[in-house]
């Protein structure tokens, strides 16, 4: 069966809102139970710098904005897969597969690549505020401020 043309449009902004969420409530993991200050200590005890668990916060933040509110979200999608790929790399690669492993495994966050992957495939979906143009998929973001 093809794809539904009168209901997949609602299917993009769903599960943007839902990726944005998810990464909303990481930050705040970040921010309000291991704080800012756990969170680069934490980045330093892996031998990456500290500075980097600050970076990330910001970035889960302004990527679950961009997601939620519809702002580049092919862009938006693709930008905040280096924060999944980056935990399975230094955290939960070792420890295995199943999240379930002691120090969870990797199967959740592989889920969270390939649900960032969608978006970036589908299109931005019904209700996006600034809409990924060709233009800002080959230029970036940044140069679409501009205009």
């Amino acid at each position: 069966m093809p794809t539904d043309t009168r209901t997949a449009p609602y299917a993009a902004p769903l599960l943007r809102l839902t990726l944005g969420i998810l990464f909303l409530a990481h930050a705040g993991l970040k921010i309000f139970v291991f704080t800012p200050a756990g969170t680069a200590a934490f980045f330093g005890s892996l031998g990456l710098p500290p500075t980097l668990g600050y970076v990330t916060i910001l970035w889960e933040l302004l990527g679950a904005a961009a997601l939620i509110l519809g702002l580049w979200p092919r862009i938006a999608a693709l930008a905040l897969i280096p924060i999944p790929a980056g935990a399975i790399a230094t955290v939960h690669g070792p420890a295995g597969f199943f999240f379930t492993n002691p120090h969870g495994g990797w199967e959740f966050l592989a889920l969270w690549i390939a649900a960032l992957l969608a978006p970036a495939l589908t299109g931005d979906g019904a209700w996006a505020l600034r809409p990924t143009t060709a233009r800002a998929a080959v230029t970036g973001a940044a140069e679409s401020f501009a205009r």
